[in-house]
Parts: structure tokens; sequence; C-alpha cells
């Protein structure tokens, strides 16, 4: 191994302690016994899952992960449902407007969402959907970086692909369901993995929206908690809960990010 190499692998390793290291933190903390953690000033002498079962058996910790589970996952399929539609629109049909239908949309990615906020909470309650699960999911479903990255990978598909399915008679239907839709899952399985982490962090627009205890994501409801008599352990163990999630959808999915790259760098 080079000298260069050997630095740059020293400093790969620096770079993973400073990312794991807080994980790591948070972990020993959470499995601390006691009132109070004896980090940073010592180990821990003992381990104990006292705080995580603690945690678990806690009937607002278990709502606020139902209700995120259902926020998260129904956000996911009708994210990857709706752009994808849209992107293979985009792609492969031929239309009056469809560039500056196209730019319109993605022009939406220069407006911040807190300029939208206030609109949409207005809309949202004037629905009456203040407080349900519609307020809180379809106001999040409009995704232009989505589209962008579908569009760009649908384009780069062979053309003959695509003329074969119509000699054979499909119409768009049949296409995106039997074509666009297989040779998508790795940018599909991309996004649901940058969606589902969306969502499942997401503070501001559930804490906006949620009007009672029942609609509280699991980060509106940890933010209640620290504001109680709550052990550093105690809230320590809520946050190590609720990353699990996230690495295990990361570490499943993980694999597409590559190949996703490899296929969406060039586009038409």
């Amino acid at each position: 191994m080079t000298g260069r190499r050997r630095w740059a692998a020293a400093l790969l390793a620096v770079a993973s302690l400073v990312a794991v290291g807080p994980f790591v933190l948070m972990l020993l903390v959470a499995l601390s016994p006691g009132s109070a953690p004896t980090l940073p000033n010592r180990l821990p002498d003992s381990l104990t899952g006292d705080n995580l079962a603690g945690v678990l058996s806690t009937e607002s910790f278990l709502r606020w992960t139902a209700t995120t589970v259902i926020y998260s996952v129904v956000s996911v399929v009708a994210v990857l449902l709706s752009a994808s539609m849209a992107a293979y629109v985009f792609a492969r049909k031929r239309f009056a407007g469809r560039e500056v239908l196209l730019w319109s949309l993605l022009s939406t990615m220069m407006v911040p969402f807190h300029a939208l906020l206030m609109p949409s909470v207005v809309v949202i309650s004037r629905l009456g959907w203040s407080g349900t699960y519609a307020g809180l999911i379809v106001p999040t479903l409009a995704n232009a970086q989505a589209v962008l990255l579908l569009r760009q990978f649908i384009a780069a598909l062979p053309d003959e692909v695509f003329d074969a399915a119509r000699v054979d008679g499909a119409g768009d239907w049949r296409v995106y369901l039997s074509i666009v839709l297989p040779l998508c899952r790795p940018v599909l399985a991309t996004l649901a993995v940058f969606v589902f982490l969306w969502h499942w962090n997401d503070f501001l627009w559930p804490l906006v929206v949620a009007q009672s205890d029942e609609m509280r994501t699991l980060t509106v409801g940890l933010s209640t908690l620290e504001a109680g008599h709550l052990t550093a352990g105690q809230l320590m163990a809520s946050a190590t809960v609720t990353g699990v999630p996230c690495l295990l959808v990361f570490v499943l999915l993980q694999r597409h990010l590559v190949r996703t790259i490899g296929f969406t760098g060039s586009g038409r």
C-alpha cells in the first residue's frame, strides 16, 4: 500500500469514527443503568435494557410509532407510483407543452418549503383535513426530485424495448406496468430509501398538521417527551428505537444506490 493510500485510509477511518461515534454514545447512554448516564466521564460499568423496555411499553410511543409507519409507508408507495407515472409521460410521450410542464414542475424545487407552509395549512384547514392522515400525507406527495430522477432513468432506456411493446399491441398501461416498473426497480428502491427517511424524520409538517396526541409522529412526540421529566437514558433509548427502522431500510436497499447513479448519469 502506497503512502497516499495509507493517508486516504487513515482519513476514511477518522471520518468513519466521527460519523459513527455519536450513535455509539447514544446507544451507550440508552443502555446505561440508573437515572443518569456515566458518559462522558467514564464508560458504564454494566449495560441494561430497562430504558429500551420502558420506551417500548409506553402507550404514547407505540401510538406515535404506528402513526409514523402509516405516514412513511403510504407516502413512499404514493410518491413512487405518482412520480413514476409522471416520469414515464415526460420521458416517452410527445405532446404540446411537454417541456413547459416539465420545467414548471422542476421550478418548484427552487421554492422553499417554509414559503408554502402557511398556504398549505390554510388549504388543509378549509378541506377539513386538519388532524387527519389525508392532511398529513397528501400535501407531501408532489415530489419534483423523484419525477426528475425517474424521468432521467426512463429516458435512458433503449427505444427498442418500447418499440417492441408497441408492435405487440401493448397500450400505455401495459407498457408502464410490464416494462417501466420492472426496469425501474433500482431507482425506485433508491427513491424509497430517500422518501422513507424524509417522512420518518419529518418534524415541521407533522407538528403543524397534528391536532391531537394520536396524530403525532415520533419526531413530534419525542420533542414533547424531552420537555418532560425523563432521564437522559430514556431519551436516548427513544432516539435509538426511532433510528432502527431508518438503518434497516438503508441496509436493505443501499445496494441499489450505486446502480441508480450509474444508470441516471445520462439522459435525453
